[in-house]
């Protein structure tokens, strides 16, 4: 547990000030790890610094609260010297290739960049010997080809993995589970499962349809809407939500233990739809596009997570309508930014 507060005597007075904690935040370009570094700004107290392949934050905001540092996590040489520079209390490791179909078409690429990562950043610990706290997360992919029995998922739940991403994932939990017992490493594991919010990459289902109805609304794409298969249920939490769970498991999960992370309720992706529909200025109608169509594996997702909320006091804050708001929201900003940028003469 991390403790936030350092009583101090003083001339036989007692005063109290804030430990300022050193973390890490691995992906702090990505979707998530943004959010994190939002969350830790607005808690204070957290010397923050983000470690990313290249010398830029993606996120203006972000510029004054975040220092930068870059490495190639595959690369241990890297890793070793930012950690030696950093000397981080805590590290949040949410880097990684994650994007499902893509891991079937590099599916080497995937399983180095998720195991290698997160095993550079070991060995820099014990190299350096460290005393920091690690958050590893995983995926609810892991759990896979998921039978009606199993449903909810808690954290007993037979891992089938029916995808490399979720097979990385597997090894990556695997070795942290391995180097809590090997080496006495202070981990904490965690498996999220779908979580959505502002930033969201368009490669994934709710930024995908919210990119669309902004570029309808302001008239650069037909009042046409492509949607793959709608059948598929998921268990759908705000990422803002979700970071704030992997605080608390860092202040009060127990070292070693894995922790689900989810709403506990199923969503259709048809539903998401509708509701983003629902708060679109426009008419639209939705047509089905075979290219955007995939087998459904597993039909229904629901998670589990009274591990965590028993460990931390954690549920899930944020009204789903304020997600489907605030991502539409994200995609009209983005959207009019890009179509300003192309008027604008070179």
């Amino acid at each position: 547990m991390l403790d936030g507060q350092a009583k101090l005597a003083e001339n036989d007075e007692v005063r109290y000030s804030i430990v300022v904690m050193r973390a890490l935040i691995t992906g702090i370009n990505g979707f998530a790890g943004s959010h994190l570094a939002d969350y830790l700004v607005a808690r204070g107290g957290w010397d923050i610094w983000g470690l990313a392949r290249k010398p830029v934050i993606r996120w203006d905001h972000l510029q004054d609260d975040i220092r930068l540092v870059c490495a190639d996590l595959t690369c241990a040489e890297d890793v070793s010297r930012v950690l030696q520079h950093v000397r981080p209390q805590v590290i949040f490791h949410l880097a990684g290739q994650a994007f499902v179909p893509l891991s079937f078409r590099q599916p080497a690429s995937t399983i180095s960049n998720n195991v290698f990562g997160l095993l550079s950043l070991f060995l820099a610990i014990i190299e350096h010997g460290l005393d920091t706290r690690v958050l590893t997360v995983g995926s609810y992919e892991q759990y896979g080809l998921i039978q009606p029995e199993d449903l909810p998922i808690d954290e007993q739940t037979p891992l089938r993995p029916c995808n490399p991403y979720g097979t990385s994932k597997i090894a990556q939990d695997m070795l942290a589970l391995q180097y809590y017992f090997s080496h006495g490493i202070d981990v904490v594991r965690v498996r999220p499962f779908n979580h959505i919010g502002p930033r969201q990459d368009v490669s994934f289902v709710a930024p995908a349809f919210a990119h669309q109805i902004a570029a309808i609304e302001l008239g650069i794409q037909p009042p046409v809407l492509q949607v793959g298969d709608l059948r598929a249920q998921r268990d759908f939490t705000d990422v803002r939500d979700m970071v704030r769970a992997y605080y608390l498991a860092i202040e009060s999960g127990q070292s070693g233990d894995v922790y689900n992370i989810g709403s506990g309720h199923a969503l259709s992706v048809q539903t998401l739809l509708d509701h983003l529909l629902a708060a679109s200025q426009v008419k639209i109608t939705v047509e089905p596009d075979p290219e955007r169509m995939r087998p459904i594996n597993v039909p229904l997702v629901v998670c589990d997570a009274s591990r965590l909320q028993q460990h931390t006091g954690w549920s899930p804050a944020i009204p789903f309508a304020q997600t489907i708001h605030d991502i539409l929201e994200d995609w009209r900003l983005r959207t009019r930014m890009n179509l300003k940028a192309q008027e604008i003469p070179v």
